[in-house]
């Protein structure tokens, strides 16, 4: 897997206790064009600390360019912001 940590917008949605859930995210290509990709599965969810700084380390499963690959999706608590941390 390549790492990126590029940031992304996400679609998410949040259980009572806080926790979210992603669907679907969008980024932005190399020719300036934006690309959605939808989260088939999440394999797993676990929380680690880099540098002081909370993040939710999701593995996901989704199909990018007609081929099923597998993702990880990292959401920081302090910022709220989603990065697409590996492909």
């Amino acid at each position: 897997m390549k790492i990126y940590m590029q940031p992304i917008e996400s679609m998410v949605w949040f259980n009572r206790e806080g926790i979210p859930h992603p669907l679907r995210y969008r980024i932005l290509t190399e020719d300036d064009a934006y690309k959605t990709i939808k989260i088939n599965h999440v394999l797993f969810r676990e929380e680690e600390k880099v540098a002081g700084n909370r993040m939710l380390l999701f593995r996901c499963q989704g199909e990018i360019n007609g081929v099923l690959k597998v993702f990880e999706l990292k959401y920081e608590l302090s910022t709220c912001r989603w990065y697409l941390y590996k492909i």
